[in-house]
């Protein structure tokens, strides 16, 4: 008769025998390697939401029951058994050892189609883990060990999607371990989760610093208030746009359209991250370019002189539905969304801020000069064809090549940006030594 030494001893040779076996297979064989399982954790204030990635030719060596026939009606045929299969290899504990409930709340198969291990059908399950009272939810030993207690070659690869005191957003998971067979020992060692370390200072700079990479890389918000502020610096004669109207009165205006477009997306920010107002993403980046268009054609002809600030704030209501959508997709308590919208928008009106400083000044000197019509209307007509393209863009939802040069021409900002700086100073400093001497 075997004893538990002899039987352990026996799977572990199996074990070897199998990864000798596949490590001989020519490299044609091993091209596709299975897929692993993804355990996505969201670390809020009172529990962890999390969520499993399992791939269904897997999981049906492991469940024992044919889950890949009609993957389509699988929750709907096996879903009280899958739960419970499920709440079988899931326990977590607090550090004094207490148990944390595990609750299934939602299980559908999704296809992956891009994957190293080829296209698949994978089981989506939305958990909600409730910590004990009194517990911390950033600290616990997870047990897990679906699928790998059966099939030993797999793996469980485990990440904080968001954990907001961290600084880890959804866009950017960060993985915090790996779930497997401890060959050696025969045992599958349990996952110690320790996210300490974050705090509500942490939690809001981050947020800010996301408003900064968003309007950074918010290619068309930028292109609105920078071709709106084009003709800012000058007067309009006889429905014409005309001379250079002072330094005063253009760093009234300039001031007076940066800050109606600040509060008009201020406002649909706070709405619509709170859920008060929410609109179709598509629509809203349909809107976004025809603002941009709206502003060209306005730097080519006055079509609203003197009301450039209405319309900022009137087209900024539009931009921060845009900005919403990003903190609307965050799963966050309260007190974190309310320093997230103050941390987002301070960020986003940082970022605009030192945008517009170090384009407008060189703007500004143009402006005092017989060239700076050239560069509006330039200005006006490439803005225009930018924003055709978006428009055509956004109602296809497919990508053209103008929208996909503006993408790479973005990459070079800074350097645009001092090219502007050089030619400005040096077009200025010409024509005031070109007047002196006429003089």
């Amino acid at each position: 008769m075997l004893t538990s030494a002899h039987r352990s001893f026996l799977r572990l040779f199996t074990f070897s025998l199998v990864v000798v076996f596949l490590s001989l297979l020519p490299q044609g064989a091993s091209a596709h390697p299975m897929p692993n399982s993804l355990v996505l954790l969201t670390i809020q204030p009172n529990g962890v939401a999390a969520e499993l990635q399992l791939p269904l030719s897997e999981l049906q060596l492991a469940f024992r029951q044919d889950v890949t026939r009609q993957p389509g009606t699988l929750v709907k045929r096996l879903g009280p058994q899958l739960e419970a299969y499920l709440l079988k290899h899931i326990q977590l504990t607090s550090p004094d050892k207490r148990p944390w409930k595990v609750e299934v709340q939602d299980m559908q198969v999704q296809p992956v189609e891009k994957s190293a291990s080829g296209p698949y059908q994978e089981l989506t399950v939305q958990l909600w883990l409730q910590a004990p009272a009194g517990a911390s939810t950033r600290t616990f030993t997870f047990n897990y060990d679906v699928i790998i207690h059966q099939l030993v070659t797999h793996t469980a690869l485990v990440s904080v999607k968001q954990d907001w005191e961290a600084g880890i957003q959804a866009e950017q998971p960060v993985e915090v371990g790996v779930i497997r067979l401890d060959i050696v020992n025969n045992k599958i060692v349990p996952l110690q989760i320790n996210q300490q370390g974050g705090s509500l200072w942490t939690g809001f700079t981050s947020m800010a610093q996301l408003g900064i990479k968003h309007i950074a890389e918010g290619t068309d918000h930028l292109l609105f208030l920078l071709v709106l502020l084009l003709p800012a610096p000058l007067l309009v004669s006889q429905k014409q746009w005309g001379v250079f109207g002072g330094w005063r009165y253009s760093l009234i205006h300039l001031m007076r359209v940066v800050t109606a477009f600040t509060i008009g997306h201020s406002l649909t920010l706070l709405a619509g991250a709170l859920g008060w107002l929410r609109l179709p993403s598509q629509p809203v980046e349909i809107l976004i370019a025809f603002s941009i268009l709206v502003s060209a054609f306005h730097a080519l002809r006055p079509l609203f002189a003197g009301r450039e600030a209405y319309i900022a704030a009137g087209f900024g209501l539009i931009h921060g539905l845009a900005f919403a959508s990003t903190l609307s997709n965050l799963d966050l308590v309260p007190s974190q969304l309310a320093l997230s919208i103050l941390g987002f928008n301070l960020g986003i009106e940082l970022m605009q801020l030192l945008i517009v400083a170090l384009i407008m000044p060189w703007l500004l000197l143009l402006s005092n000069t017989s060239f700076y019509q050239g560069v509006r209307v330039t200005g006006a007509l490439l803005a225009a064809i930018t924003a055709l393209a978006w428009i055509i863009e956004r109602l296809n939802q497919q990508s053209n090549y103008i929208t996909s040069l503006v993408e790479r021409i973005a990459a070079f900002a800074p350097w645009i940006i001092l090219g502007l700086a050089i030619v400005s100073i040096i077009v200025f400093w010409w024509e005031r030594r070109r007047k002196r001497s006429i003089a």
